[in-house]
């Protein structure tokens, strides 16, 4: 089964008051060489667009595994708040 396929059988409630990700320091972000973020990612929530020196989070494909905030000192994880995030269907 092609991971795709698997993410779809998650789902995830976003919550509308904010996100449970976010990159502190931004402009520091922007001079780090190897965005560890955008390859560590399992389900690539983070893109890095080089024309426009931005980093782009895809909130609602997170699964919650906490790997980008081992890997970056500047990204801000935290659970999110009661009844929001992600829901496995199967589990």
């Amino acid at each position: 089964m092609r991971i795709e396929d698997k993410l779809y059988l998650i789902g995830y409630k976003v919550d509308e008051d904010g996100s449970h990700l976010e990159v502190n320091k931004k402009d520091v972000c922007k001079k780090c060489k190897n965005k560890a973020c955008t390859f560590v990612c399992p389900v690539d929530v983070y893109k890095y667009d080089e024309k426009e020196e931005k980093l782009s989070i895809n909130y609602d494909a997170c699964v919650e595994c906490g790997t980008c905030k081992i890997v970056c000192e500047y990204i801000e994880w935290r659970y999110p708040r009661g009844g929001f995030g992600v829901a496995y269907k199967f589990g």
